[in-house]
């Protein structure tokens, strides 16, 4: 295996394209599932007679039921593999999915979002985990990147398909825009049959000729996983509060709660902060907020590999705070001005949420790469429930300058956590992106390196 060609340096082949439609299809399932809430409940709250609590914890439930599906689906992942997971998960969408159509109450209602909250937990730990260990190198950033590209679609799409339903169901509208997202769901599950194992997966298990296997069949004989195959680890979930994984789990799961706080309480309740702003014509502005998202989901991909991971991360933050700033301080600025400030808001937190299909997959090992996605992406759920939670009551109470401006501080936060610990992977051999030590870890791994030389 000497003269071997590592995968990570494979050309981009026909296996690498079908594993990123069937990976990218779950979140098509996820940006529909979270996306459709936002149009479904006003119709839900006038309905059932609901006060802004409840309205907060049903715009909330698929959001809490992430954080309970990556953190517990992740070791899950990590331990039986990506390849049955990858099943399982879709068909739990499907059947939460269609049962939607016959709730009668907001418990019921509550209890299966939580449930397709789950199964999309458990996608966000499992889907870019598997794509990331087929990847190779230099085109990871772009494979990876369109995970939460097509997140974006199936966001908006929700939005088109629920005014086009509202038009022609009336009442039920709700009941069959939250439903029909069984119908992208079983579309993925049946392109995800005949998945195959992750081989790097396989190694780290100790069974290299099962993943010798796979490699010769969908790359070829030529081509190896790394240049020494590493001996049988031990899955262990603590691992990833280790001190030479700690810094890298904080960051992963705190630049990606920075991102979506203000995505998701905004994308959720668009039409009430449209409303708020004064802007006239509000159902344009809702328009035009979803095209910015989708345009800068598009823009995120195309430069996720031309611009440093860690530019990316910083500037998309600084640029989004400030936007979210102005319109905070000075939420009566002629539309002109505030209308294009708030589409800056929309197509730059777009284009950068492309980082959380990336980033923690890249920076974690195999042995607990899905471990650390998962938790990754419950850290960011916990912050998107509490935006998605609070968020109707505090306009209520406060108005929109001061929401904008609490939008504003958890943004400026993720700038503070960036700055020091983010770290640079783009271009990078998985194997040695996701073992380089973060900051903390440097000093002391450099104290046995200068041992073994003296």
């Amino acid at each position: 295996m000497g003269t071997a060609r590592l995968l990570d340096d494979s050309p981009i082949t026909a296996f690498h394209v079908k594993a990123c439609c069937y990976t990218v299809g779950g979140f098509i399932c996820d940006g529909y599932i979270l996306g459709s809430i936002g149009l479904a409940l006003p119709q839900i709250k006038t309905e059932m007679g609901l006060g802004s609590t409840w309205e907060g914890l049903l715009g909330a439930s698929a959001l809490i039921g992430i954080f309970a599906g990556s953190v517990v689906f992740g070791p899950i992942t990590d331990r039986v593999g990506r390849k049955k997971m990858l099943l399982g998960d879709l068909v739990l969408f499907v059947i939460a999915s269609v049962l939607q159509l016959f709730v009668a109450g907001p418990v019921a209602l509550f209890a299966l979002r939580f449930l397709l909250g789950v199964a999309i937990g458990a996608d966000y730990a499992i889907a870019p985990t598997l794509l990331t260990e087929f990847a190779p190198r230099r085109y990871r950033g772009r494979l990876l990147s369109s995970l939460n590209a097509t997140f974006t679609v199936g966001f908006v799409a929700s939005y088109g398909i629920g005014i086009l339903l509202d038009g022609r169901l009336g009442d039920d509208a709700w009941r069959w825009l939250l439903a029909s997202s069984a119908i992208p769901g079983l579309l993925t599950l049946l392109l995800r049959l005949g998945t195959p194992e992750s081989p790097r997966w396989l190694v780290s298990k100790g069974r290299a000729d099962e993943a010798r296997s796979i490699v010769d069949r969908y790359f070829g004989p030529e081509y190896a996983l790394e240049e020494a195959p590493p001996k049988e680890q031990r899955t262990r979930y603590r691992e990833v509060f280790s001190r030479r994984y700690r810094g890298r789990t904080f960051f992963a799961g705190m630049f990606w709660l920075c991102q979506v706080f203000p995505y998701f309480g905004i994308g959720t309740f668009l039409p009430r902060i449209v409303d708020a702003f004064g802007i006239e014509n509000g159902s344009l502005g809702e328009v035009l907020f979803n095209l910015l998202l989708l345009a800068g989901a598009v823009a995120g991909w195309f430069v996720m590999d031309a611009i440093s991971r860690r530019s990316f991360v910083i500037w998309s933050f600084v640029i989004v705070g400030s936007a979210l700033l102005v319109l905070g301080l000075d939420p009566s600025l002629p539309a002109p001005v505030l209308i294009p400030v708030f589409l800056v808001v929309a197509f730059v937190i777009s284009a950068a949420a492309d980082l959380e299909s990336v980033y923690p997959s890249e920076i974690f090992p195999t042995e607990v790469r899905a471990s650390g996605t998962g938790l990754a992406a419950g850290i960011s759920r916990v912050g998107a429930a509490l935006s998605t939670f609070v968020l109707p009551s505090v306009l209520d109470g406060l108005g929109i300058g001061p929401t904008m401006l609490i939008l504003a501080a958890v943004v400026f936060l993720g700038v503070v956590i960036s700055v020091p610990l983010a770290p640079e992977t783009r271009h990078v051999a998985l194997h040695e992106a996701s073992r380089e030590a973060q900051p903390e870890d440097r000093g002391a791994e450099a104290q046995p390196a200068a041992t073994a030389r003296g």
